[in-house]
């Protein structure tokens, strides 16, 4: 899912890799840096691991108005007090107060502005429980930072118990909206149309779920035999996260399942 990629970024947008490559992280996470035409001041979307060269490249592009995470995981937020520290504090800014410096957590919905740019949080929960992404404003021009609810090559996962199915389900309906938008995740190449991506991403997971009820109904109980019979290809070194996906899948058909209990006449 996904492909080749955007070639160009807009020119107010630096990626910078983290040398984090590997099975869940595709070619390492995506550090971007952005910085409207004539501003002294940028703003960081996900440091990344705790790596001293990736941090020290990032804090050369400094001053910073804040550091921003999508989410929790290590891979992206790891090395961000150390940014911070680096910087002479600048702040962090993350939905989960763990992982904030310096400022209180972000509003799920709320809009931050500042060094010519217009950056709006997107509530995009599912991949994990605080996962949020960025739509960003530089003059005419837009892009929506994903972090991991959507990577721009492959798919990925739900991690349970954080994560939930159901949450992502709808997160990504929130997404399709973002026609003809560029989309720059934290990992894998920036993709030309966020909605476009989004809908696929939906279809998958509507497919991979008519998979599981099927399984279910032939007997499969737990999560081992969902991943033994959905995705019998696996590779091992990754197999934990299918069958995270799996717990997270059981989980919501098991929710959907529940009759809605019965509206009792109060007289």
């Amino acid at each position: 899912m996904g492909g080749a990629g955007v070639v160009e970024l807009p020119h107010w947008v630096t990626l910078l890799r983290a040398p984090n490559a590997g099975p869940m992280t595709l070619d390492g996470t995506n550090t971007w840096v952005l910085r409207a035409p004539g501003q002294e001041h940028a703003v960081v979307v996900d440091p990344g691991p705790l790596d001293e060269g990736h941090l020290a490249r990032i804090a050369a592009h400094g001053p910073f108005l804040f550091i921003l995470v999508t989410h929790g995981h290590h891979d992206h937020v790891e090395g961000a007090a150390r940014l911070s520290e680096l910087l002479g504090g600048t702040a962090v800014l993350a939905a989960d107060p763990a992982h904030g410096v310096g400022a209180e957590p972000l509003d799920r919905d709320e809009s931050l502005g500042g060094g010519g740019l217009e950056i709006q949080v997107l509530n995009t929960p599912g991949h994990t429980g605080d996962s949020v992404c960025f739509l960003v404003e530089c003059g005419d021009e837009r892009a929506v930072f994903t972090g991991d609810t959507i990577l721009g090559r492959g798919t990925t996962v739900v991690a349970w118990p954080d994560g939930d199915l159901g949450a992502y389900l709808a997160s990504l309906e929130r997404l399709s909206a973002y026609e003809q938008v560029l989309m720059l995740p934290g990992h894998g190449p920036a993709q030309p149309d966020c909605a476009a991506l989004a809908r696929a991403y939906l279809a998958h997971r509507r497919e991979r779920l008519a998979q599981v009820r099927a399984a279910v109904a032939a007997g499969a109980g737990t999560a081992e035999a969902i991943v033994d019979a959905v995705y019998p290809d696996i590779a091992p070194e990754v197999r934990f996260a299918a069958l995270w996906s799996a717990r997270a899948q059981l989980e919501h058909l098991r929710r959907e399942s529940q009759a809605a209990p019965e509206q009792l006449d109060p007289l």
